[in-house]
């Protein structure tokens, strides 16, 4: 079927899980599962936009890193990060060490706690953009796959309003499918119902 492949554990997965140990573990066990935890949101539109214009498989490999370097992405310890931790995060080799993605993680930790006043949690503020099932394909296939979408534009536009960075469209679409606002497994694949029976039983926040 286009775009699986079956390995040699007789598992068929999405094409881009590959080979790699570390990946397929993320894809059978992570990707696209509901999540309304508040810590993980944050560290995974962090994370995004970490890896922009690099390879995800770069930025899993350092994901354990970066949860130590950022204190386990808790919100309120981010926030109150100072210059001088910029410079001790510059100098990290263990992460991406990118200025302005470091400053933009801190700055969007303050917005996220400004957010969380607003709407009681980001969980409830986020998965107002989960698009409605109508307007999803019934089979999802290689030709269904997108960089972005209606939601994650306006998901995007709402978040760049109140002062986050790196958030582009693109990438918080890669967000919404990595934390289960959309079933982006192709169809043929052995996670994709697993994904659908989790969201299906998924208690949106509000």
């Amino acid at each position: 079927m286009d775009g699986i492949i079956t390995g040699e554990d007789g598992i068929s997965r999405c094409f881009w899980a590959g080979t790699d140990p570390l990946y397929r573990r993320y894809h059978d066990e992570e990707w696209g599962r509901p999540v309304a935890d508040d810590t993980r949101l944050f560290e995974k539109l962090c994370l995004e936009g970490f890896q922009s214009g690099l390879a995800w498989i770069t930025i899993l490999r350092k994901r354990e890193n970066f949860r130590a370097a950022f204190a386990g992405f808790d919100i309120p310890t981010v926030a109150a990060f100072t210059d001088a931790d910029v410079e001790r995060l510059v100098g990290d080799a263990g992460i991406v060490r990118h200025h302005g993605k470091i400053v933009s993680t801190i700055n969007n930790a303050r917005r996220a706690l400004d957010l969380q006043a607003e709407a009681g949690s980001l969980a409830a503020f986020i998965w107002r953009f989960e698009p409605d099932p109508s307007s999803r394909p019934a089979v999802f296939t290689m030709q269904d796959i997108q960089p972005k979408t209606a939601e994650s534009t306006a998901l995007s536009k709402e978040l760049r309003k109140r002062g986050w960075s790196f958030v582009g469209p693109t990438t918080v679409y890669a967000f919404m499918q990595a934390m289960g606002l959309v079933n982006d497994h192709l169809d043929g694949c052995d996670v994709r119902d697993v994904v659908e029976k989790e969201r299906a039983a998924f208690v949106r926040p509000k």
